[in-house]
């Protein structure tokens, strides 16, 4: 997950991740048991029988940093960090590829989730300590909810739809917010690692997983005791975090470490068992096979782009969605980016 530039968030700033070249791709953490391994890094190349990917863009606020999408509703939300004093969210057609409204909410917001049962969107706030609660029906903020005084940092948030229940990964203060879905209220607080940035659900196994940037760790945290179970370390800067839930296996970026880059966002697209992964410091996202655990791709998404940083992957088409964004403007806010939208071009 990206920092915006001028937000207080404790796990770094946007200098520490556009510099540098390059970083680790991720690290696998196997589910039953969790254990930490490394991902082998193969040359950048097309997929065997596939020519490449081609990618279009979809013009959206500034800094756009995280991604979702409803498959069956066959929408996307963007949250926009940098749109000035008050962030916003784009709301995209899929079958369009237009923004079809924005929507203010809090300052910097980071991080979005879809709970597809209730159709219900939460966007994180990261400045105002606050999460937006949106109805897709009517595309209107409904609630929001305080996670925590100033400089809580609310950034990543995952759905449990048959729990009712939403994580918030709040990277000021170490800890995770759990949020009643069915009454928009704070239930608990987790402490966990020092600036946690992700967060994801394993829904079967009714387990939640959080990234640690600055204790390099990864905590594990029961749905049913609300307490953590295990923290394994996982190496440098741990950010984006995604459950594949078939294979019981969940992906972690990391920082590149020593001045380096760093990895983003990553998500998991079940159906051909492919793993995408943002590049935090380039406009590239990186293509891995879950089966081989090799790369297999790395596609510039936007050139000239100061970094990639959110993505999501529709199961029902395997289109990818990466947020992608540019230099400040003279006006100091940030020009408007892009959602880079990549599909496979087979022969």
């Amino acid at each position: 997950m990206r920092v915006p530039e001028g937000s207080h968030r404790a796990a770094g700033g946007r200098g520490a991740l556009a510099r540098g070249r390059r970083a680790a791709v991720a690290a696998v953490l196997a589910m039953m048991p969790p254990a930490a391994a490394g991902i082998a890094a193969a040359p950048a190349s097309a997929a065997p029988g596939c020519s490449g990917y081609k990618v279009t863009s979809i013009t959206v606020g500034g800094s756009p940093a995280g991604v979702a999408v409803d498959p069956a509703a066959r929408t996307l939300y963007v949250a926009n960090s940098g749109d000035g004093p008050q962030g916003t969210v784009s709301v995209i057609s899929e079958a369009t590829s237009k923004v079809t409204r924005t929507i203010p909410v809090g300052t910097i917001p980071v991080g979005v989730a879809v709970d597809h049962a209730t159709r219900t969107v939460y966007v994180t706030n990261n400045d105002s300590s606050t999460v937006s609660v949106i109805r897709e029906a009517t595309n209107k903020v409904t609630a929001t909810i305080t996670v925590g005084p100033r400089y809580t940092l609310p950034s990543g948030v995952a759905v449990d739809p048959a729990a009712r229940t939403v994580y918030v990964a709040n990277a000021g203060n170490g800890t995770v917010s759990v949020i009643s879905a069915a009454t928009n209220k704070v239930t608990g607080t987790i402490p966990v690692g020092s600036g946690p940035l992700g967060v994801a659900v394993d829904h079967a196994a009714r387990t939640v997983y959080v990234t640690n940037s600055n204790s390099n760790t990864v905590s594990v945290i029961s749905e049913t005791t609300s307490k953590v179970t295990r923290t394994i370390p996982v190496g440098s800067g741990p950010q984006g975090v995604a459950v594949d839930h078939a294979a019981r296996t969940v992906y972690v970026t990391k920082g590149g470490g020593g001045g380096g880059g760093s990895t983003a966002g990553v998500a998991v697209d079940p159906r051909t068992r492919t793993v995408y992964v943002t590049d935090g410091t380039e406009g590239r996202t990186w293509v891995i096979s879950e089966a081989t655990s090799k790369v297999t791709a790395a596609v510039t998404v936007g050139v000239g782009a100061e970094y990639t940083d959110g993505v999501a992957a529709d199961p029902r088409t395997g289109t990818v969605y990466a947020a992608t964004g540019y230099y400040p403007a003279a006006s100091g806010y940030d020009q408007p980016g892009v959602l880079s939208v990549i599909r496979r071009c087979c022969r």
